[in-house]
């Protein structure tokens, strides 16, 4: 007779701590400005998020694979954590890439964080009724990066458990299942 294992000795670990490490957290800034994208890239690296930076939204949908061309990277191993982008870019706004990527079934649940040195309360406003996470006023502050970091990581937390407690109750009806057919 096959051993059946009760839910409670398999392993099922609760454990966040190692999912809410800072250095998982992967950030795609896009940005036209070298200035800028530099600034960026300082501020998320001191903030412990690994970083990749493009020049364009043009670059960061061909990144994404959402060009209709390849990616540049496997699909299979692009963990984007958080999209950050410039409002104004030449040839593609960083609210048009919002909705690019809000229309993808693939990336359409990765946090997009608009970034402007304009203050201009209707450009606000529709980037975040598009699904916008936040829209951050230029020069974006370190505790600006910090307060978002933070935000994932409780975010990604969430989902974790929920996979765990969805794991756990699939393992308790297996075991009900099994117990039932008497294996």
């Amino acid at each position: 007779m096959a051993e059946v294992l009760r839910p409670e000795m398999l392993d099922i670990s609760n454990d966040t701590s190692s999912l809410a490490s800072p250095e998982l957290l992967h950030v795609l800034a896009v940005d036209d400005s070298m200035v800028d994208r530099k600034f960026i890239e300082r501020l998320l690296r001191v903030s412990s998020c690994k970083v990749t930076v493009v020049d364009s939204a043009t670059r960061a949908l061909q990144y994404l694979g959402l060009d209709g061309e390849n990616s540049s990277v496997g699909f299979e191993d692009l963990k984007i954590n958080l999209i950050m982008t410039d409002y104004s870019m030449p040839g593609m706004t960083g609210y048009e890439l919002l909705k690019k990527i809000k229309e993808s079934s693939a990336f359409r649940e990765i946090p997009v964080v608009i970034m402007s040195s304009e203050n201009i309360l209707p450009r606000i406003d529709r980037c975040l009724e598009e699904g916008a996470e936040d829209f951050l006023l230029k020069p974006v502050k370190l505790a600006d990066v910090k307060r978002l970091r933070d935000s994932l990581m409780k975010a990604e937390e969430r989902a974790f458990k929920n996979i765990m407690h969805k794991r756990e109750l699939e393992a308790n009806d297996i075991y009900s299942q099994l117990k039932r057919a008497k294996i």
